[in-house]
């Protein structure tokens, strides 16, 4: 095909090449074609020969609907071929502006990053937009509230605007542009890395459900008053919002339900009132948590220091219902105590401890747990830690197994995991009492891996060979010597024993 004849051709809708000098009657143009021509569309076709492919007549909104569904980059294109999907690129609704929306040569063409979305945004006229992403690193305070203006305009359902820490929170998010239209149509509002100050005179955001604030220059305050203007709201992250002492989330906000605070430093309270809250996650460990009733909470995951013993010691009283509890403690050298507060509606318990090599840590403690549960379905510990000499079991003769003093029957426990298992004495001790006193036991699985080694038999494995063990090698082998000796034979007839070793094609 010459170069003349592949200057008169245009894009059809579905992706084929279309003449530009037959355009008469195709149905998503005034001026189009009602067929289009494809190079090499058919194995009984010459080289070189090109196959007329009729397209089927559709409404001009079908056409909008079908430009609309098409990626950015895919629906600018077309935009400049066709006089239809022109039209429809004027209202496209879905606008994503991040470094993986261009290829690399697209982004060093005609001046860079931001001269692309200056071009893309000339021809749109802003009516339509439904979600707006802008995931930037470098551009002028001055050409980002350009696109907003253009962009955020009443209808918008979704606004991400993620800015790179070059900016160091210095670019303000100009509230304007929550006016009443738009106020009355956002419903996810996700901003990192800006100053956000909303006040009392915004109004309220009747739609929004969804907030979330990363590295957010904001104060407790403002939040709240947010927050309390936003009854519709359903989930709140906030991560690393440093200015934020106090958070409050008020009770008139009934279908408020998940919350999430990652590495707040400054917070000291966390106070909601509202009556549905069903999931907690937070990343350290409050001064103060209060949750008022918290009759519906039913999910929560906490990462601090000690958070263990914490949860322990604290939660059974503030949250009574709680069904699933997720803990991860990167420091934990407190025994976790024996109490007589219960966890009555606790089903899962997922504990991982990366506590400092240093400081040994009894294991056989978390009965205090399971004593707490009476409900407790199943059970994960996650041991990502090489044990101290001290800790080590040496020979059956020489083992005292801890008992309690009166044995308990746990008739709910089914599924048991333990990861990064090892030949530490307060581990297998632990291990031995749940096989005596989990009376509907199941399944049992020692893993003797710890829980970031690769592995290649890994379901999504990208190397051949298993991640290097070095000496952990020895203290795996350990581990299944001190599984021989002091656990398989207590293992029921009715459980399944499941035991992960090392690779014997790796290691």
């Amino acid at each position: 095909m010459s170069q003349q004849e592949r200057d008169g051709q245009i894009l059809a809708p579905n992706g084929s090449i279309a003449s530009a000098n037959k355009r008469k009657g195709l149905p998503c143009q005034q001026d189009g074609d009602s067929s289009f021509l494809k190079e090499n569309g058919d194995d009984d076709s010459e080289a070189g020969e090109t196959v007329i492919c009729s397209i089927p007549f559709l409404p001009e909104d079908i056409w909008h609907h079908i430009h609309s569904l098409m990626p950015l980059c895919d629906a600018a294109r077309v935009a400049c071929l066709s006089h239809a999907f022109l039209r429809s690129w004027r209202c496209y609704p879905n606008l994503t502006f991040n470094r993986h929306v261009f290829s690399p040569e697209a982004r060093t063409y005609g001046g860079g990053f931001s001269n692309l979305i200056d071009c893309i945004m000339r021809n749109h006229s802003g009516t339509g937009v439904k979600r707006l992403k802008l995931q930037l690193f470098y551009t002028s305070f001055r050409n980002l509230n350009r696109w907003l203006r253009v962009a955020v305009k009443p209808g918008i359902e979704e606004l991400d605007l993620w800015l790179s820490d070059v900016f160091t929170k210095e670019y303000k998010f100009p509230c304007s542009l929550l006016s009443d239209g738009v106020r009355n149509s956002i419903r996810f509002l996700e901003l990192g890395f800006c100053t956000f100050q909303p006040t009392a005179e915004l109004g309220p955001l009747r739609c929004l459900t969804s907030l979330h604030l990363s590295q957010v220059r904001i104060t407790g305050d403002e939040l709240e008053c947010l927050v309390s203007n936003s009854l519709a709201l359903e989930k709140l992250d906030l991560s690393r919002c440093e200015g934020i002492i106090c958070l409050r989330i008020p009770c008139e906000l009934q279908r408020f339900s998940h919350l999430r605070i990652f590495v707040c430093v400054r917070l000291k309270l966390i106070e909601c009132k509202a009556p549905n809250l069903s999931s907690l996650e937070f990343w350290g460990k409050p001064a103060e948590l209060s949750l008022g009733e918290a009759l519906q909470m039913r999910n929560l995951i906490m990462y601090d220091s000690n958070v263990v013993c914490y949860a322990r010691t604290e939660l059974p009283s503030i949250l009574p219902n709680l069904e699933t509890l997720d803990l991860c403690s990167d420091d934990e050298v407190v025994k976790t105590p024996m109490l007589p507060t219960k966890f009555l509606c606790l089903k899962h318990l997922n504990i991982c401890l990366t506590h400092a090599e240093s400081f040994p840590y009894d294991y056989f403690s978390l009965v205090s747990f399971l004593d707490a549960s009476p409900s407790l379905e199943t059970l994960s510990l996650d041991v990502p830690k090489k044990p101290m000499k001290d800790e080590l079991i040496s020979g059956r003769h020489s083992l005292d197994l801890r008992q309690m003093a009166e044995d308990q029957h746990y008739r709910y426990l089914k599924d048991v995991k333990i990861t990064g298992f090892s030949s530490v004495k307060s581990l297998v001790e632990l291990t031995c009492y749940i096989l005596k006193n989990a009376v509907s036991l199941e399944c049992l699985t020692l893993d003797t891996h710890y829980g970031s080694t690769m592995r290649c038999s890994d379901p999504d494995r990208e190397f051949r060979q298993c991640s290097p063990v070095g000496n952990s090698l020895k203290v795996k082998r350990r581990a299944l010597v001190a599984i021989r000796e002091f656990i398989e034979d207590k293992v029921p007839s009715g459980v399944k024993l499941t035991v992960v070793e090392p690779c014997l094609r790796c290691h």
